[in-house]
């Protein structure tokens, strides 16, 4: 096998790897709290990854523990593409990541089945990325229609992910921490988390939906100027009225809530190290909660890798966390892919890098399709193969148009939905042999 092809192969079976460790089989069963006699279980998931922590919670209670079916209830919302069969929980496809008609339902029923929960019923709260757009219910004066608008707005702006979640958690029925609030008498609480953001905060999660939200209208008025973005007067309106803040660390509803992490973007980059380091390499993780301009970050990390060649070294550097893209053209992508874009030009075609961006969930950017690409490999010759296909890299780059760019030369990563979402993963491949053995 030539060696640029092992290269592919060895990144290929690091981004597998990763994926395979936040998956809901093995990381969900040891979180999900036993049942009690008498009382519900009250599921509720949001997010790319609702469908498979459902089906295998939903499993869980009824096979593992036995619980009768009249006491397992719920609702679980996903990304269209992303459902998984179930016998008890009812389970809807919705948009994302702008929200759709059926999100709104969704999250309308998630709180009123929250607030029928009464005394002796556990609600458990099945939360992953993508939930913030899942679960999508404005508040009374601001329209459905008009929330749409500002969450395109927001996602073309280059706001970061914590911005955009501090603007819709003041404009929504069910984010930031109002679900907790909805919670009937007497109910608990507990939510099994999924990350797929910087930190792994919890109030950024989904849009934190069941935890006290540290941000204020005023911080969600200060992202929209920050980003000069045009709102209507209806929003406006919103984001200044006092009774639209949110619940705040120390409120009495959080008390009988409980909150755990079940998979985070680390626990990933971690075993994408396992692989690289058997098959002898360095492992440099760079972290988990890399945030920034995708095309900027490439930069960084192409500067880093040709001065480890340089070195003489055999090392790779991972990377996660959740890169942004200022729109600027009429292209289609992703963060990942205009990172491996915009590498791939820093590197020049250097001989012995290579690399792999790719969205854990499975898909990056794109149309909100469940078989957009997840992300692109970066070999040494892509941008002679771009050049074969008389390609413009830097033309492309420029419209943001990295989606059309990979697919020409057959370079995309499309495992198609993965049922989980801790985020961005890279990983950049660094090998002076390859140049050597070409």
């Amino acid at each position: 096998m030539p060696a640029y092809d092992e290269a592919r192969s060895l990144l290929e079976e690091m981004f597998e790897a990763a994926v395979d460790a936040a998956r809901a089989q093995t990381t969900l069963p040891p979180a999900l709290p036993e049942p009690e006699e008498g009382g519900r279980i009250i599921l509720l998931a949001a997010g790319k990854g609702a469908g498979a922590m459902t089906e295998v919670a939903e499993a869980a209670y009824l096979d593992s523990y036995s619980l009768p079916p009249e006491r397992l209830y719920g609702l679980a919302v996903t990304r269209h593409g992303y459902a998984r069969p179930t016998r008890q929980i009812e389970m809807i496809e919705a948009g994302h990541p702008v929200p759709d008609e059926a999100g709104r339902k969704a999250s309308a029923r998630a709180i009123e089945m929250a607030r029928n929960a009464g005394s002796g019923d556990h609600v458990v709260v099945l939360l992953s990325g993508g939930g913030s757009a899942n679960w999508s219910a404005p508040i009374d004066g601001v329209s459905f229609a008009e929330k749409q608008d500002l969450t395109r707005a927001l996602l073309k702006s280059g706001a970061t992910i914590d911005e955009i979640n501090t603007v819709r958690k003041h404009l929504s029925l069910i984010k930031g921490g109002r679900l907790a609030a909805a919670l009937g008498e007497g109910a608990r609480l507990t939510t099994l988390a999924v990350s797929d953001v910087p930190h792994d905060n919890p109030a950024v999660i989904a849009s934190g939906p069941t935890v006290p939200d540290p941000t204020t209208l005023a911080d969600a008025r200060a992202v929209i100027e920050r980003y000069r973005i045009d709102i209507p007067a209806s929003v406006r309106d919103a984001l200044n009225n006092p009774e639209n803040e949110t619940p705040k660390p120390g409120d009495a509803i959080f008390e009988r809530a409980d909150y755990r992490l079940v998979a985070r973007p680390q626990i990933s980059l971690d075993a994408a190290a396992g692989i690289a380091m058997r098959a002898g390499f360095e492992v440099i993780q760079l972290g988990d909660s890399i945030e920034g301009e995708a095309r900027d970050v490439a930069d960084e990390h192409a500067k880093l890798a040709i001065l480890l060649a340089g070195e003489g070294r055999k090392a790779v550097l991972l990377s996660g966390g959740e890169l942004t893209v200022t729109i600027r053209g009429d292209g289609r992508g992703g963060p990942n892919q205009e990172y491996a874009l915009a590498l791939a030009i820093a590197l020049q075609g250097h001989p012995s890098v290579a690399a792999l961006a790719g969205d854990t969930d499975g898909t990056d950017g794109g149309t909100g399709a469940a078989d957009d690409p997840a992300g692109a490999i970066v070999d040494p010759l892509t941008l002679s193969r771009a050049k074969a296909f008389d390609l413009d890299a830097a033309a492309f780059l420029s419209r943001n148009d990295s989606t059309a760019f990979f697919s020409a030369i057959g370079d995309l990563v499309r495992p198609g939905p993965t049922m989980t979402n801790v985020n961005d993963f890279r990983v950049v491949l660094i090998d002076n042999s390859l140049g050597r053995q070409q």
